[in-house]
């Protein structure tokens, strides 16, 4: 298990920089308020959260969500993307906080936070049954658990992909390394989201629901930032 999160974090380290400047054109963009319309139908309303964002790659989440006043903590495994997080936050005075850290087991007290959010991480973490535990203890009680994934290891072959998608300036090498990941991962791993919810259950979460139609909202158009495996979105609570 640790082979493969070397392997994550390698993979992730060479896609950094063009990935931050990606992730900071979606910022720019209508995905902004898209991605915040998302997250606003889970979080409470009315008072400022301290809420974790795991897997925060170059800061998207982290950003959307301080510059509404939250306090956030971002954490990553790959020290060049919380780097480039970092450098963004500088660029546009918004300043989360950001640690490179292991997102299945996060060092924070437990109760530390009032939300977790994550996007596009679970798919490729090789332990989630243990990593949902150990977000259950983080959250306050009633707090509140918000997955955006889809199921990866999964997907239909890359060769189908449109002419426009968010992997279009990801050199051959980086796919075949991508594919390799996904193949160790996958004999790991049952149908999602239905898994989640089980785990999530397991480990102690209430109140699970789970939105399959959060892709078709959010990726309405097929530009730079278009991902077309069916993704979901997993809410719970603590």
């Amino acid at each position: 298990m640790d082979t493969i999160k070397n392997d994550m974090a390698n993979y992730w380290s060479r896609r950094a920089e063009n990935f931050s400047r990606l992730r900071q054109r979606e910022f720019a963009s209508e995905k902004h308020e898209q991605w915040l319309a998302e997250l606003d139908r889970y979080l409470p309303r009315g008072r400022k959260l301290d809420i974790l964002d795991i897997g925060t790659g170059t800061g998207f989440f982290a950003f959307l969500l301080a510059e509404r006043g939250h306090h956030v903590t971002g954490i990553d495994l790959t020290p060049d993307m919380i780097r480039e997080a970092k450098k963004t936050a500088e660029r546009i005075g918004i300043s989360p906080d950001f640690y490179s850290m292991d997102g299945e087991a996060p060092d924070f007290p437990p109760r530390s936070f009032d939300a977790i959010v994550t996007r596009k991480l679970t798919w490729a973490l090789p332990d989630l049954p243990r990593t949902y535990r150990n977000w259950h203890r983080l959250l306050k009680p009633g707090g509140i658990f918000i997955n955006f994934d889809a199921d990866y290891c999964r997907e239909k072959p890359l060769s189908s992909l449109p002419a426009h998608h968010a992997h279009q300036d990801v050199g051959e090498e980086l796919m075949r390394e991508y594919e390799r990941m996904k193949n160790l991962l996958r004999p790991t791993q049952r149908p999602r989201p239905e898994w989640d919810a089980e785990l999530l259950a397991l480990a102690g979460f209430s109140h699970i629901t789970i939105d399959p139609d959060v892709w078709q909202r959010v990726y309405r158009e097929k530009d730079e930032f278009y991902d077309p495996t069916p993704g979901f979105a997993i809410s719970a609570t603590a």
